[in-house]
């Protein structure tokens, strides 16, 4: 019966929330292969998995915080990850917040379509319900970025994710294509790059950081090619300090 309320309110909140989120207008869909892939983009705070869950098209799994799947660990993951930041005078405020968004949090993240990001030993379960699900030709949608930015449109990327390209190269012979996507929320937009295949007779370690620096030059030069607008940062800041796309050499002094 609880499970039965949980997916009842995740329906109704997922549709309210469509009703009110703008309909991205896809870009470069094409540029998506048929079939198993991992889809990589910028996570725009929550704009990417909005869009990831809403408008990626194709059979999709997001991977998400597993801490945002769990009651207990919703408060500090959530405060740490959202909110730390927030001026000192409303920080009480924020950390209230924390533990009364906790219900709702794992209600969403446990209906939604996503896997659980671990960050202990538990991350095996991560890779192997993802191969799982790529080798029913699913695509997955990544949000890699962390601390710190590497350029106005991106922040730095966990490079692990990328061995999802030897894993799954050993268990089906098959190579896997890496997608950039860019989450332009100003523009109403979701814009797809071209595949980069994973190589699985090249050395691991090489693989991750030519994929990676391959994907960040990607996103970032579908950024840079789109019409003036604001980028929504990774982090979460004020609207006032948040970039523009203009290319690192165009932008005046």
């Amino acid at each position: 019966m609880a499970r039965r309320f949980s997916y009842w309110v995740f329906r109704a909140t997922r549709a309210l929330v469509k009703f009110f989120y703008p309909v991205p207008t896809l870009v470069g869909e094409s540029n998506i292969p048929e079939g198993a892939c991992v889809i990589v983009g910028n996570h725009a705070q929550m704009n990417g998995p909005i869009v990831a869950e809403l408008y990626v098209p194709g059979d999709r799994f997001i991977w998400c915080n597993a801490e945002m799947m769990h009651l207990k660990e919703v408060p500090a993951y959530s405060y740490k990850d959202f909110w730390s930041e927030k001026p000192k005078s409303v920080r009480w405020f924020y950390k209230i917040l924390s533990y009364m968004i906790a219900p709702l949090s794992v209600c969403i993240f446990n209906n939604a379509h996503c896997i659980g990001v671990y960050r202990d030993l538990r991350i095996r379960k991560t890779f192997s319900q993802t191969i799982s699900r790529l080798k029913e030709d699913a695509r997955i949608v990544i949000f890699p970025e962390i601390d710190p930015p590497v350029n106005n449109i991106l922040y730095s990327f966990q490079e692990r994710f990328i061995d999802l390209g030897k894993m799954y190269g050993r268990q089906t012979g098959k190579n896997l294509s890496f997608v950039p996507m860019y989450v332009a929320s100003d523009l109403k937009m979701l814009v797809f790059g071209k595949p980069i295949v994973y190589d699985t007779a090249a050395d691991p370690k090489e693989e991750r950081e030519r994929i990676c620096k391959e994907l960040i030059d990607s996103i970032s030069e579908l950024a840079y090619d789109l019409p003036p607008h604001r980028v929504v940062p990774y982090r979460n800041m004020s609207k006032r300090l948040y970039p523009t796309n203009e290319r690192p050499n165009q932008i005046h002094k």
